[in-house]
């Protein structure tokens, strides 16, 4: 993993706030020169620091209204392959996390009605043969739900 220094940081943490800033905003608000600017955009690139760039899209506005968090569980390990196969697939699900504890998966997901997460649950879901048992959470708000990551003061090389 690639060592952050002070400028990376403050670099990394201006386009976590906004990655469509020109870079000239960027080398004003750092103190160096754009082309090291783009230079280090780069570098954050290929080492793997900087995932993508990417449209941060309003759920709501394109009528996605419901977010849930379903928690799975089986007994067989032969289940997960199947079951990452067809969640992988799905695109309600913004996030699946192994967990620790009674559940063998949480997932977030996100769907227009409550309807569609019947729909979600029953034909992605259930339908793998060996998931014993779900427990389904519907989000009635958010007061917190940030894509930004804190930076530690230094990253392990």
């Amino acid at each position: 993993m690639a060592r952050l220094d002070d400028t990376d940081r403050q670099l990394l943490t201006l386009l976590q706030e906004d990655d469509r800033q020109p870079l000239a905003a960027l080398s004003e608000k750092i103190g160096i020169a754009v082309s090291t600017i783009n230079d280090r955009i780069k570098r954050l690139v290929r080492s793997g620091m900087i995932a993508g760039f990417h449209a941060r899209i309003a759920p709501e506005a394109v009528g996605l209204n419901l977010l849930a968090f379903i928690m799975v569980c089986w007994s067989s390990p032969k289940v997960e392959a199947i079951f990452l196969e067809r969640v992988k697939a799905s695109d309600d699900v913004l996030e699946c996390h192994h967990v620790t504890g009674a559940w063998n998966y949480l997932l977030k997901v996100r769907v227009a009605t409550t309807r569609d997460l019947e729909r979600f649950l029953s034909e992605t879901i259930k339908s793998v043969d060996g998931v014993e048992r779900t427990e389904t959470l519907i989000t009635l708000s958010s007061a917190k739900e940030t894509w930004k990551v804190s930076l530690p003061a230094s990253v392990p090389s």
